[in-house]
């Protein structure tokens, strides 16, 4: 289901998923096949894991590769949940093929 609110989604972000909710800044982000991929990819993410469980370790290893990186964006996008999504947002194909799990081929120490 697709929620539209500029108000849930954080500053310098388009989109983001909480089971079973993909929520997008704007209306036409609707249309933007690739960000909707991205999201489901999370929404799949999300499942595997019971949902909660997804969100624990989201921000343990966020937390983790803040203390890394010391920088908000290359801790983010070194979270292994984002490492997949953004590795495979263009390919439209990708859910109806990925592993279950497959995400543990993009953790990284």
């Amino acid at each position: 289901m697709i929620l539209i609110s500029k108000y849930m989604v954080p500053k310098g972000y388009l989109g983001m998923t909480i089971f079973p909710f993909m929520i997008l800044k704007t209306t036409s982000l609707k249309g933007d096949a690739v960000l909707i991929n991205h999201e489901k990819i999370h929404l799949k993410q999300q499942l595997e894991l019971l949902i909660l469980p997804f969100f624990i370790i989201y921000v343990f290893e966020f937390l983790w590769r803040l203390i890394q990186y010391k920088n908000w964006d290359l801790a983010y996008r070194n979270i292994s949940f984002e490492r997949e999504a953004y590795a495979k947002e263009k390919d439209l194909e990708y859910l109806k093929t990925r592993p279950s799990y497959n995400v543990v081929h993009y953790i990284k120490k």
